[in-house]
This record gives structure tokens, C-alpha cells and sequence, in this order.
């Protein structure tokens, strides 16, 4: 896959690599922004119950 995506970048291995940097941050702020704010409510790790 990642080499798929090397081979379809525009331009030398200089701007590939920021090409790929900027996809990499892209990615990752659309996790931290948008997914996990989204899942967190959904996973039970909230609701926990200690006996006593």
C-alpha cells in the first residue's frame, strides 16, 4: 500500500517525502479531531464499577 502511494506522488523523492509527511499529519489530525472524539463515548472504559 505504501508503496502504491509512493509511486502515484508527483514529483522528485524530495517532495514526495513532503507530500507524504503532510498525508501523515492529515491523517493523524483527522483521528485526534474527528474519530476518537467520536468513538470515546461509545467504548464502555467509563463505566466502572468497583465492589466493595
Amino acid at each position: 500500500m505504501y508503496g502504491w502511494i509512493w509511486r502515484h506522488l508527483p514529483g522528485g523523492t524530495a517532495s514526495r517525502a513532503l507530500i507524504s509527511m503532510v498525508l501523515v499529519l492529515g491523517v493523524c489530525a483527522l483521528l485526534l479531531f474527528v474519530v476518537f472524539p467520536w468513538v470515546e463515548p461509545q467504548l464502555p472504559f467509563n463505566a466502572v464499577t468497583v465492589g466493595g
